[in-house]
């Protein structure tokens, strides 16, 4: 196999090596004219830089990581949610001309964020499934102040300025409720995850800011207040508990689509069909939310430009981009008939 050495790409680039070395290393301020002709030079003789000694040179890795929750018996990557994200920043990776490392991390870990870097196996690391925790706050702290670059998807923290790419999830709430205040709906119960995740209270709040302008007075709002964990299981173990209120309550707002699905199935074994006797909504837009009988109406969350975001604003400020930033994705509303009145 002919190997071409640094020395023919300069010459026929008519640049020196070290302006070779300079373009495939990312170093220094250079002419876009002069970094073309380089890069011209490199695809016509079949050029290829080391890896090894790129990543010397720029004293990088070239992998972004990503830290993902790890929970015994749960298939992480099935989830819609982790699914589309991954999807997202996996992309971005790879059009930004870097690798991907995935972690995992048990929340009981003694380990922290820091472990991550010195390995120095990571130029950077996206967060997932963080959660508002003492602990998890203390860590990521820790990890601001060690000038490492990490960002948060799905999640922030009151108070706090990490990097971080978040959907609108108070507006979307917010709009499915008027949804369904619109179709005459009024009694509408709320089933929720669990308040260590940001969206769980976003989305709370823009239930109850809906339910309160139309005149629901706010003790009776706890009592349609329910509780689950994102699970589709926990979705069917709430059925029963709505069922024995149905006389007052006729639509449910779910904050994910699992539970909502696991609601629908609960509630049908006990007789209350979805959409004929009771309006269901969730969150996500989940694929299984197209097929799920009858369809269901969901809040739609752009979780897969979330994660490409993420990835990109993360590794534009890697390669020197200046200022931290806090973005919010807008959502939207996929009406289908789930929450349509007989």
């Amino acid at each position: 196999m002919l190997i071409v050495t640094r020395k023919e790409v300069a010459e026929l680039a008519g640049v020196s090596e070290a302006t070779v070395s300079r373009v495939f290393n990312g170093i220094g301020p250079m002419k876009e004219e002069t970094k073309q002709r380089v890069l011209e030079a490199a695809k016509t003789l079949n050029y290829h830089p080391n890896a090894i000694a790129q990543s010397f040179a720029r004293r990088r890795s070239g992998n972004l990581g990503v830290v993902l929750p790890y929970v015994p018996k749960v298939h992480l990557f099935s989830t819609y949610y982790f699914s589309e994200v991954l999807s997202g920043i996996g992309a971005k990776v790879k059009e930004m001309g870097y690798d991907l490392l995935l972690m995992f991390r048990s929340q009981d870990e003694d380990s922290d964020y820091n472990d991550v870097f010195r390995s120095q196996k990571v130029d950077a690391c996206i967060i997932l499934g963080a959660a508002d925790t003492t602990r998890e706050r203390l860590q990521l702290k820790k990890l601001e102040e060690g000038g490492h670059p990490f960002c948060l998807v799905n999640q922030h923290f009151s108070g706090e300025r990490f990097n971080e790419v978040d959907a609108d999830h108070t507006a979307g709430s917010y709009r499915a409720v008027r949804h369904l205040l619109e179709k005459g709906y009024s009694r509408i119960a709320f089933l929720n995850g669990s308040s260590q995740f940001s969206n769980s209270g976003d989305r709370r709040q823009g239930y109850i800011q809906a339910m309160r302008e139309s005149g629901m007075e706010p003790e009776k709002l706890a009592h349609l207040y329910y509780e689950g964990n994102y699970s589709r299981t926990s979705g069917y173990r709430a059925a029963a508990a709505i069922y024995e209120r149905r006389q007052e309550i006729d639509a449910v707002f779910a904050a994910n689509d699992r539970m909502a699905i696991g609601l629908m199935q609960g509630l049908r074994e006990l007789g209350w069909e979805a959409g004929r006797d009771v309006a269901v909504i969730g969150c996500d837009n989940s694929d299984a939310a197209r097929v799920t009988d009858p369809p269901l109406t969901s809040v739609a969350v752009p979780f897969y430009e979330m994660g490409s975001l993420a990835a990109q604003r993360l590794l534009e400020q890697v390669n020197g981009e200046p200022g931290g930033f806090q973005l919010k994705l807008e959502t939207e509303l996929i009406i289908r008939q789930s929450c349509h009145k007989s």
